[in-house]
């Protein structure tokens, strides 16, 4: 009771969490469990929450936690770390390379602009020369929060987007290069060119070892050890802490070696479970830890207590404000890039997250930044975190809008039975795993109907797990129950007049095994059963499906049917940009469909400002791609406006037997596999039978790459 009493009277001179530190690091979990979900919902940035939840239970709150918490200052410092290897992992390297030198002068431009105006605001402000330096690095990053919009948006393969993303390397690199040379050449006294270039110096050895060194390290490993998930994995903490090891030895600050250990095992490791998992492992608590700890950081009183805070502010945010704006008018008029195009690209390039509160922390933790600078600093990202989404949703509309492409006109698409005649056996197979007796039926039942379709075949696979003897009782049980289990699904096909071969294979496990038979008999497609995640283990570890959809070669479809795919009369395709890099969804419901005698709608929601000549521009667009499709029964096309495409699809949805559904990877929702906002959403509401295409991330790329020519 005395515990409860101080807790509610909120005593500030009283420890109420004692030493104990299992209370406060419920109380973290918590609030990092509730706090994200709860500001989705409002349509904010999470990271925003987490700061608000730090200054709430910290000093300037209800002094539940301080920031010198010796397991506070452990788990941000984690947390930090973390951000800046993960902030190189997920950087997008084969996008930079496909626009590098516009990157390269747009990240100039963007980077060179707000560093002076940042130097010259803190000179004016009576900084000194470092310090001022590291305000100016505060304003010459920026991050990619604004992806899902880009990405909901469908212009991720538009020349000046794609310009925008990829100079966040060139962006990041020279500012924490400048934050070493600042802190370096701070500490070692007084300036003097020959130290400086000693500095710089070390900074060039210190990136060949680790970009070009660790590089080949890696690649040379994987290479000789496999496709092993547990070696990758130590292989990359070993270069993240060598990395840093060997920047400490040398002087350097560890952030950089974080960041640049991410670049390296970036390409190394590529898109993959093991990517997914180390990304999951921070994202879900160190990194939400760090934003607290900011929050905890912030003394409101003394912001609010004069005008010199509140004055730095404002000049650091007009000065990231016009330089940022200076940079994308640079870049349209070396590019000639339309005004839409110029606004998306400055509202791209001003939010601020991981590298700015690097450099925030490690100025402030050096002494070269006071903590005034730093509430600054964490305000001026909460800010931009918020402004920079709300502008892109308001300047990247009116150029998608803007945007005509025509591929959709030009590129002819393929139905599944057309590709029966580009597969090098003149057979087009359909693999599906039956190892739950539940699903099974249904599953054979939509297999069937696409192969008689497509005159081809259906390969009922069967996977028993391997055990260290080939002799064991529970190998030879597993063997058994799925043979039993291919009788059956051969009797199911034969009923419905398909061809079908059964596949029983022994693995070590599920997911590799599927993909492996599926490269082995040349499938052009997997259909799979619906498996959704379980908890943190399942998001820890991953699932079937989620390894399937990474490592597969070709298309996979995900189902959850509800009833029989034989009474699927009337099937709903939401199509939710009109330069989708491919039209699967719609080519699978079109085979399904002429199995069926079924109709489909294709709906594509668009925002309630879009004008009658851009709807009228959406459906010719439209028509002219259903016309190629060439098949006597087209789909129906509907055009709608909502303010909520998630939730005007569920509203057509209701009429529906089956919504076919396309498989986005989300890079910028960490936890796992994420798709793209509205098919997460509606996978979690839709009650009809659902279907979730995935394809294989070559023919992913190869289609991204084609698109933006054919766009440009």
């Amino acid at each position: 009771m005395p515990l409860v009493s101080q807790v509610l009277t909120l005593d500030p001179t009283f420890q109420v969490l004692g030493p104990e530190p299992i209370v406060p690091l419920a109380i973290l979990l918590l609030v990092i469990l509730v706090i994200p979900i709860l500001f989705e919902r409002l349509r904010l940035p999470a990271l925003v929450g987490l700061v608000g939840s730090g200054v709430v239970l910290g000093p300037s709150g209800w002094r539940l936690f301080e920031p010198e918490l010796p397991m506070m200052t452990l788990l941000s410092d984690i947390g930090l770390v973390y951000l800046m290897f993960i902030t190189g992992l997920e950087f997008n390297i084969p996008l930079f390379r496909q626009q590098q030198s516009r990157s390269l002068i747009f990240g100039a431009f963007s980077f060179l602009l707000p560093l002076m105006l940042g130097t010259l605001g803190g000179r004016f402000l009576d900084f000194g020369w470092h310090s001022s330096i590291l305000i100016g690095c505060l304003l010459s990053s920026h991050s990619l929060l604004t992806y899902p919009i880009i990405n909901r948006l469908g212009l991720t393969n538009n020349q000046a987007v794609t310009m925008t993303m990829g100079a966040t390397i060139f962006k990041d690199i020279g500012t924490l290069l400048i934050l070493t040379v600042s802190i370096a050449s701070f500490h070692s006294g007084a300036f003097s060119f020959s130290k400086l270039i000693t500095i710089l110096g070390g900074v060039i050895i210190y990136l060949m070892i680790v970009l070009v060194g660790f590089d080949w390290a890696s690649q040379e490993f994987f290479r000789r050890s496999g496709d092993e998930e547990g070696n990758k994995f130590l292989c990359v903490l070993m270069s993240v802490f060598l990395a840093v090891v060997i920047a400490q030895l040398m002087g350097l600050n560890k952030i950089v070696g974080f960041f640049l250990a991410g670049l390296v095992v970036n390409e190394a490791i590529g898109e993959g479970p093991v990517k997914e998992k180390l990304i999951f492992i921070g994202s879900v608590l160190f990194i939400p830890i760090f934003f607290i700890y900011l929050g905890l950081r912030i003394d409101l009183p003394a912001f609010f207590a004069g005008y010199s805070t509140i004055k730095l502010l404002l000049l650091i945010l007009v000065g990231l404000i016009v330089g940022k704006f200076m940079a994308s008018v640079l870049a349209k008029l070396v590019y000639r890039y339309s005004w839409q195009e110029t606004l998306t690209i400055w509202s791209l390039s001003l939010p601020l997250a991981g590298t700015t509160l690097a450099v925030a922390v490690g100025g402030y933790r050096s002494g070269l930044l006071s903590g005034e600078v730093l509430n600054t600093a964490i305000i001026l990202v909460l800010i931009t975190a918020t402004l920079g989404p709300w502008l892109t949703s308001l300047m990247a509309v009116g150029c998608a809008m803007n945007l005509t492409c025509s591929s959709l006109a030009e590129v002819s698409p393929i139905t599944l039975s057309q590709q029966q005649s580009q597969s090098s056996q003149g057979n087009f197979t359909i693999i599906v795993p039956i190892q739950n007796p539940q699903t099974q039926k249904y599953l054979m039942e939509m297999a069937a109907l696409l192969a008689c379709q497509s005159q081809g075949k259906v390969l009922p696979l069967a996977i028993a797990h391997a055990t260290s003897q080939m002799d064991a009782p529970q190998l030879d049980t597993a063997w058994q129950r799925n043979e039993t289990l291919l009788a059956k699904a051969i009797a199911q096909s034969q009923l419905l007049g398909a061809q079908a071969e059964p596949l029983l294979r022994i693995d070590d496990a599920f997911a590799p095994g599927i993909c492996r038979a599926a490269r082995e008999q040349k499938a052009n497609l997997i259909i799979i059963g619906w498996g959704k995640r379980t908890g943190l283990r399942a998001r820890l570890l991953g699932n079937v499906i989620d390894n399937v959809l990474w490592a597969s070669h070709c298309p996979v479809a995900v189902a959850r049917l509800v009833e029989s795919p034989k009474k699927i009369q009337r099937i709903l395709v939401p199509i939710e940009n009109l330069i989708t890099p491919t039209l699967t969804p719609v080519q699978f419901a079109q085979t399904l469909a002429d199995a069926n005698q079924s109709q489909i709608t294709l709906i594509n929601v668009c925002d309630r400002r879009t004008s009658a000549s851009q709807i009228s521009a959406r459906r010719e667009h439209l028509s002219q791609w259903v016309s190629n499709l060439a098949v006597p029964n087209p789909p129906e096309i509907q055009i709608f406006t909502h303010e909520n495409p998630t939730q005007a699809i569920l509203q057509a949805a209701r009429l529906y037997d089956l919504v076919v559904l396309p498989f986005i990877r989300n890079r910028t929702i960490p936890g796992g596999l994420a798709m793209s906002d509205v098919t997460t959403e509606l996978a979690r509401q839709l009650t009809c039978s659902i279907i979730i295409l995935g394809e294989p991330q070559r023919h992913h790329k190869l289609a991204l790459s084609k698109n933006k020519l054919l766009c440009s």
